[in-house]
């Protein structure tokens, strides 16, 4: 363990003792769980983040057209058969 300073306004001292007095626990121990939860927490978007970042996708990207089935499965028919096709040039090029 790594002994450090910190400087607290009183409300969060006495936050901390309460808190710490309740859960029975070391205050240092409450102020280690609270920055991993905070850390936790931290990576992730409030919902008004969200909300804000999805409006802007939606602004931002044109809507995708829906396409029939058979079109998807058309295009999904072309694009194995490009593959192999490519895949069959390097066996051939890689044999010679």
């Amino acid at each position: 363990m790594v002994k450090v300073t910190f400087t607290l306004d009183d409300e969060t001292v006495a936050r901390l003792r309460r808190t710490a007095a309740r859960l029975a626990k070391p205050q240092s121990q409450v102020v280690r769980e609270a920055i991993r939860e905070y850390d936790t927490r931290s990576g992730k978007l409030t919902d008004e983040e969200r909300r804000r970042l999805l409006d802007a996708f939606d602004r931002l990207v044109p809507p995708i057209r829906g396409r029939a089935a058979r079109d998807a499965g058309a295009e999904i028919r072309e694009v194995r058969a490009a593959r192999r096709a490519s895949s069959l040039r390097r066996a051939r090029v890689a044999g010679s």
